[in-house]
């Protein structure tokens, strides 16, 4: 489940698998080795109205790899081309189509009793995938914010994330909403697809991990929008399952009269139907998009930065996968401490910490935003394997 890269300098490089369809049911090594002392532990250090996003944890409630991993994933971990196929439409509605499909292989599948690391401040994460390139950089640390900003120069293709979760603690239920923005940019046809997240949901008894809530994608140019639900009711009005979504298509302007039905589940298929003429198609089919995802390999060791997310935490990520408990945490406190240390001195010199790749901001109305400071992203030193 590892790949290990180093240099006679002791430069090493530790990167897992993404997480796929496979991992929910079949890989025993991300899940938690104990799942009740998990859940006290939780009681123990929280209470309800809680902030948990600094929640620390052990490392035996870890999986090997930061959440800048996870969310790079999103993007340069996706099977059957779905972002490419965005630009291939050649209407806008068809094009609106692609775009919904491909941000439906967003949702992953999540494994109750083990999380990602937080990102420590100034963490980065960049990787390629054929001519897209991706980085991904830790701009906040109290409150977390990440940015993202992917570049396909080929496709005339781009991505900016900004997004920081806010999570509260009531009774037996964890819920985060995911806020800041997403925007996928498709240069050619001049057209922004603005999109939000479901919430993440951990419910502690019965214990049980998933995705909820509403979310919206729209085109600002077009006036296309597509509004979801997962876990809700079908049209037909019984309860949906946690996997389920619904949702529908319509104009801006005319949001009563929709002109797609949408219905699936978002880790196997989901259809779209058209009002007008009855039809109905496969919009997503999930085992193509995100199963047999391929592990980054390194390209260039000498390339990659200190403040690589899988150099950072390599020698976390590798106790862990020994299962080597004492020694993870031991590894993780000395990552926290300097963290800690770093702050202070910032502090007492009364500076400020500036992230290196995105210009950031904060407003009461609009909350945390990013942009890049490159116009384009360069190949990264680490790159994911095409297809055959």
């Amino acid at each position: 489940m590892e790949e290990i890269w180093s240099t006679k300098e002791e430069t090493k490089v530790i990167l897992t698998k993404p997480l796929s369809l496979e991992f929910a049911d079949s890989h025993d090594e991300y899940k938690a080795p104990n799942l009740l002392q998990l859940v006290l532990s939780l009681f123990k250090n929280i209470r309800r109205g809680s902030d948990l996003i600094q929640l620390q944890l052990p490392p035996t409630f870890n999986m090997p790899k930061s959440q800048l991993q996870c969310y790079g994933e999103l993007v340069y971990c996706v099977g059957d081309d779905l972002l490419n196929k965005c630009n291939i439409g050649e209407s806008p509605i068809e094009r609106f189509k692609a775009v919904l499909a491909w941000n439906f292989s967003t949702l992953r599948p999540l494994i109750f009793g083990v999380v990602p690391y937080n990102p420590i401040l100034g963490e980065t994460h960049h990787v390629s995938k054929g001519t897209l390139n991706v980085l991904v950089e830790q701009v906040s640390h109290h409150p977390s914010v990440t940015a993202l900003y992917a570049t396909d120069e080929k496709e005339n293709i781009q991505l900016l994330w900004c997004q920081y979760p806010v999570a509260k603690f009531s009774g037996t239920l964890i819920e985060a909403e995911t806020r800041g923005k997403r925007e996928l940019k498709l240069m050619n046809h001049k057209e922004t697809y603005v999109m939000n997240s479901p919430n993440f949901l951990l419910k502690l008894f019965p214990p049980g991990v998933g995705w909820g809530g509403t979310y919206q994608v729209r085109c600002l140019e077009t006036g296309l929008e597509a509004e979801l639900t997962i876990g809700g009711r079908s049209f037909v009005g019984l309860r949906g399952t946690p996997k389920s979504i619904i949702g529908k298509i319509f104009h801006s302007s005319s949001k009563n009269e929709p002109l797609f039905d949408i219905n699936g589940h978002w880790d196997r298929s989901v259809t779209l139907k058209d009002l007008k003429s009855g039809e109905v198609n496969i919009l997503y089919n999930a085992k193509k998009a995100i199963s047999g995802l391929k592990t980054p390999i390194v390209k260039d060791l000498k390339g990659v930065w200190q403040s690589e997310s899988g150099v950072v935490w390599r020698e976390v990520s590798q106790c862990i996968m020994e299962k080597n408990w004492a020694k993870a945490g031991e590894a993780k406190k000395d990552i926290e401490e300097n963290q800690r240390m770093l702050m202070k001195e910032r502090k007492s010199k009364s500076e400020t910490w500036v992230p290196k790749y995105f210009s950031v901001s904060y407003s009461k109305e609009n909350g945390w935003d990013c942009s890049p400071l490159q116009k384009t992203i360069p190949p990264a030193p680490i790159v994911v394997p095409l297809n055959n």
